[in-house]
């Protein structure tokens, strides 16, 4: 496997707690948001960027989620296709610029296959939105209640900014460390199906 395919999975693997959406605030002309225990469904543009030890990583990231399904685009700030992550009844594919394909189940057999270790991505749409889950150590809320920090599975996860000031604000800035990783997913627009 090649070094940049790594630091393609390193990445994703990274996102395995990370996400945001726009908000209402008076005046502000966003959407009301629903509850964020309710999004089923979205789309996200953005931008990554991977910290591993002393070497950054930074991609785009376009990704369409659905219950069933998730379509993952990442590409190089010029817009350069980097790699395609696809999720349906079938399972998981991973498609590289290379044309390098890895296919598995699941979230946690694709990051077992690519890098030896299980990683709880499977619930990751639901950190992106700020969906705090049951077993989260150390939360803490804002004063609207929105979350800004909490330990899920392993990973230190930090809201650090939303789209507006209103309380059902989605996440625009979120930071996920674990060990000598951190990975920073910034939001420049969300779109939530209902």
């Amino acid at each position: 496997m090649s070094l940049r395919v790594l630091h393609i999975l390193a990445l994703l693997l990274a996102l395995a707690g990370c996400a945001q959406m726009p908000g209402s605030d008076a005046g502000s002309g966003l959407p009301k948001r629903p509850a964020r225990a309710t999004i089923a469904e979205f789309s996200l543009d953005g931008r990554i960027v991977i910290q591993h030890q002393q070497t950054n990583y930074s991609v785009n990231i376009a990704w369409q989620h659905a219950p069933q399904t998730d379509a993952i685009m990442l590409s190089t700030p010029l817009g350069q296709g980097v790699a395609e992550l696809t999720r349906n009844a079938n399972g998981m594919r991973l498609v590289t610029a290379e044309k390098r394909e890895y296919n598995a189940p699941d979230w946690s057999a694709l990051t077992h296959q690519l890098f030896g270790i299980d990683l709880p991505l499977a619930d990751l749409p639901r950190w992106l939105v700020g969906t705090v889950p049951a077993g989260a150590l150390g939360v803490h809320h804002d004063e609207r209640g929105r979350p800004q920090r909490q330990w899920i599975d392993g990973w230190f996860v930090v809201y650090s900014a939303y789209e507006n000031a209103a309380a059902d604000a989605l996440p625009t800035l979120i930071v996920f460390s674990r060990e000598d990783i951190q990975v920073k997913l910034k939001v420049d627009d969300w779109k939530i199906s209902q």
